[in-house]
């Protein structure tokens, strides 16, 4: 059996987060400051902690099913689970300077 690289993974998982996009602004998810966590156990199940931009986001049913979906694509993934909490809040100050700039923030 392969042995699991979990920081590969994480890596791979990571680059699957930017390709999502959050519908109201032109940043990926992960840019955004969405993400709050990756962890990969040794068997290659993926748990994504990550936070919208507010409890009443219109793709707060979407977007986490968007993002298991996407990761569990990975063939190294064996399943993938989204936990969205709101604690912290979600603030522009956990955006990358990338996505302020985006945004005309800097």
């Amino acid at each position: 059996m392969e042995e699991i690289n979990g920081q590969e993974i994480g890596e791979k998982v990571v680059k699957v987060l930017k390709t999502i996009y959050d519908p109201e602004i032109p940043v990926d998810i992960y840019e955004l400051g969405l993400i709050y966590d990756v962890m990969v156990s040794s068997d290659g199940d993926v748990k994504i902690l990550m936070t919208l931009t507010s409890p009443n986001c219109p793709v707060a049913e979407t977007l986490p099913v968007e993002v298991e979906e996407k990761v569990k694509t990975l063939k190294e993934v064996n399943d993938a689970e989204v936990e969205i909490t709101f604690d912290p809040p979600w603030n522009k100050d956990l955006m990358s300077e990338e996505a302020k700039l985006e945004l005309g923030m800097l």
